[in-house]
């Protein structure tokens, strides 16, 4: 015999645990006002986190039409069964997890939020060649725009990264990058050097700009425009995160090793060899980077 109840048999109860019937005498706005607090202040989760969350659950709050806080499991079952064909599988990924930190981790729910996350579809990357990124850097509209791109493919940078550097930054004398962008825990940024040929038009750049605090502009909005120019002259989709992935196989192909990369990218170290036992110092980076002897446009 199955001791399970089947499923019309299980009683549909709110997700709010008894134990905190106060958040049941304020609005969804107030609530969601507290749990962006948690996220900031409990969690450290960083602005962006924050915002994609309370995106998500206003999502749910205007299909829901009533306090989230008394939402049930079949409430979400059926706005996620809405969004699931609207939506790509890391936006409806996004929503899953606003879910399960409101509910489960705020709200202190009797139970888990235990509905399964999208499994992305595997598609191999397409690298671009040397020929090509030359072929696109030529044909980037201003000195601002080919200064960016070779700061992305030489430094390994992610795109917001780059976009909010400032010159204090950067130390010109050893060509190193320190990026101070991130709040939050999830993503990090360590120290990473850029190449001559990124040095000579840094340089040409700095004269004709002038930047005062900001390298570039702030937004990653703006960052992008020059390239989408670029894209529509060339017929080549190389974007930002395309430059840093061409960055981690390039250094890769150049025999340097696993765990300096993802330092260089700001990625979390994945071994315990690489956590403890590793010199990652700037003195030592910057040995691994100059003898790599990147190349991005020869």
């Amino acid at each position: 015999m199955n001791p399970r109840p089947s499923a019309c048999q299980v009683k549909q109860e709110p997700l709010l645990d008894s134990q905190y019937p106060q958040r049941l005498n304020i609005s969804s706005n107030e609530l969601l006002n507290e749990y962006a607090r948690f996220l900031e202040i409990d969690l450290l989760r960083a602005d962006k986190t924050i915002k994609n969350h309370l995106s998500c659950l206003r999502n749910f709050q205007k299909f829901l039409n009533r306090d989230i806080a008394l939402a049930t499991k079949d409430d979400i079952r059926v706005f996620l069964q809405a969004i699931k064909p609207k939506f790509s599988s890391s936006t409806y990924a996004n929503h899953i997890k606003a879910f399960r930190v409101l509910y489960r981790d705020f709200l202190g729910v009797s139970w888990s939020v235990n509905f399964k996350m999208p499994q992305p579809e595997f598609k191999p990357k397409w690298i671009p060649t040397k020929q090509e990124l030359k072929h696109f850097y030529e044909n980037l509209p201003s000195l601002k725009a080919k200064c960016m791109f070779l700061f992305y493919a030489a430094t390994g940078l992610r795109n917001c990264e780059v976009a909010r550097l400032k010159i204090s930054d950067i130390d010109l004398s050893s060509r190193m990058v320190i990026p101070k962008v991130h709040s939050g825990l999830t993503k990090k940024s360590w120290v990473t050097f850029y190449n001559d040929e990124a040095e000579k038009v840094l340089e040409e750049y700095l004269k004709a700009y002038k930047p005062n605090e900001n390298l570039f502009l702030n937004t990653k909005t703006h960052m992008d425009h020059p390239f989408r120019t670029a894209r529509k002259t060339t017929g080549l989709n190389i974007t930002p995160q395309v430059l840093r992935e061409w960055f981690a196989c390039e250094m890769t192909r150049l025999g340097v090793s696993d765990r300096y990369v993802d330092a260089f990218c700001g990625r979390v170290p994945r071994s315990v060899l690489a956590r403890h036992y590793t010199d990652f110092s700037p003195e030592r980076l910057k040995e691994v980077y100059d003898k790599a002897g990147l190349k991005v446009l020869s």
